[in-house]
């Protein structure tokens, strides 16, 4: 068993053991927002189908029209109007004109277009007062081309990918099913919310936390209650969760004699690594049981959330073959001094903000992980490494939560 690894050794052993799910589901579109793109997919016809027309105004020949002015307008005689979805059917010729409105196929003959605004009709005639132009004119294939690719197995489909995947002719898209990631949380001092509190209980916010970060993540979360810190209760759950593509745990990681998740790996399973020298969530525990992928987190909801956005939130980006990254990094200014631990990297809460054209970082307060309430304020964590503390204004790593 691997123990005390970097976060960067620990993110590899993860991802190299995990696969990407091959099962595809068909959603209609209004279903498949916030899915998985399975498949690369090609525009089934192009757009515009035909050159058609940016603006609402009249369609003629370039070269009648070039002599117009306000004080020497150009007249063109009527002989059509062309609506979106009812294309003229005749010819523009000579000394004609057709009326167009926006997105309006440009009639046969047609090589340019007056806005209106540039207009003033008279009965069966038009006065141009400025020269007709091609550029409103949006040419065939300008946003799709027939059988070339525009979506991506990985994209995940976000409103503007799935309004593009109907623009190209697709009904239902096929979608990743989505990664079964059961949630067991363990502790005989855990109950929830709204039940009496026992001296020394803690009410169960990891189970609420790791829902909404598996459900944000794309994942399907599956609540498998409570375990008591006994090893036949925790076996006993474990059997009736039914099929699972990841368990995430929280508590019974660290070296306790009720550490019961890491003792049943160890004893049952297989123990890819334990441990890894970041703060907070240093108990971090990845292992195999019963051929299912385990992460085990540790029980501080704090330490918990970060280690799941650190490891498991990649972990489930790798099932579902997404090929954005599960989180950004980037730079910010210092507002406050951030604390380094002496031998680990630290991830400390802060307030991420833009303001004066660049991102600047302020502690959350306490960095203690017992303080579930920085998780609240905080949007964002600032990476300090190892025995490097950041002072106010110097240039710091930020990793914003994501939005969900």
């Amino acid at each position: 068993m691997r123990q005390n690894l970097s976060a960067e050794e620990a993110l590899e052993a993860i991802l190299e053991r995990t696969r990407p799910i091959a099962e595809l589901e068909h959603l209609p579109l209004a279903s498949a927002f916030g899915r998985t793109l399975g498949v690369d997919l090609a525009a089934k016809v192009s757009h515009p189908q035909t050159d058609d027309t940016a603006a609402d105004g009249y369609a003629c020949l370039q070269a009648d029209t070039l002599s117009a002015q306000p004080d020497r307008p150009v007249r063109l005689r009527v002989v059509g109007v062309s609506p979106a979805g009812r294309p003229f059917a005749g010819r523009v010729g000579p000394g004609e004109a057709v009326q167009v409105f926006t997105g309006a196929p440009v009639p046969p003959g047609a090589d340019a277009l007056v806005r209106v605004e540039d207009t003033r009709r008279e009965g069966d005639f038009v006065w141009l007062l400025k020269p007709a132009t091609p550029a409103d004119i949006r040419r065939q294939g300008v946003d799709l081309m027939e059988g070339r690719t525009y979506l991506f197995k990985g994209d995940r489909l976000t409103p503007g990918r799935v309004a593009l995947a109907a623009a190209m002719g697709y009904p239902t898209l096929p979608v990743v099913r989505r990664p079964r990631v059961g949630i067991l949380v363990t502790g005989d001092e855990v109950v929830e919310p709204g039940q009496p509190l026992p001296h020394g209980g803690v009410y169960n916010a990891n189970g609420y936390a790791l829902t909404g970060l598996v459900a944000e993540a794309g994942g399907e979360p599956i609540p498998l209650g409570k375990a008591n810190d006994d090893l036949e209760d925790l076996r006993t759950r474990l059997t009736q969760t039914g099929p699972l593509d990841l368990l995430l745990t929280s508590g019974g990681v660290s070296m306790g004699e009720y550490d019961i998740v890491r003792r049943m790996v160890e004893q049952e399973g297989e123990v890819h690594f334990w441990r890894v020298r970041i703060q907070p969530g240093g108990p971090l525990l990845f292992a195999t049981w019963q051929g299912l992928p385990l992460l085990g987190l540790p029980g501080n909801p704090v330490s918990a959330m970060v280690t799941f956005l650190l490891f498991g939130r990649p972990l489930l980006f790798r099932l579902l073959g997404r090929n954005d990254p599960p989180y950004q990094r980037l730079e910010a200014l210092a507002e406050t001094p951030f604390e380094a631990h002496p031998t680990r990297r630290a991830y400390r809460r802060a307030v991420l903000r833009w303001e004066g054209g660049q991102y600047r970082a302020l502690s959350t307060g306490s960095q203690s992980s017992v303080v579930l309430h920085s998780m609240a304020l905080g949007n964002a964590l600032v990476v300090v490494e190892a025995g490097v503390p950041k002072s106010a204004g110097e240039v710091v790593t930020a990793i914003p939560f994501p939005e969900g």
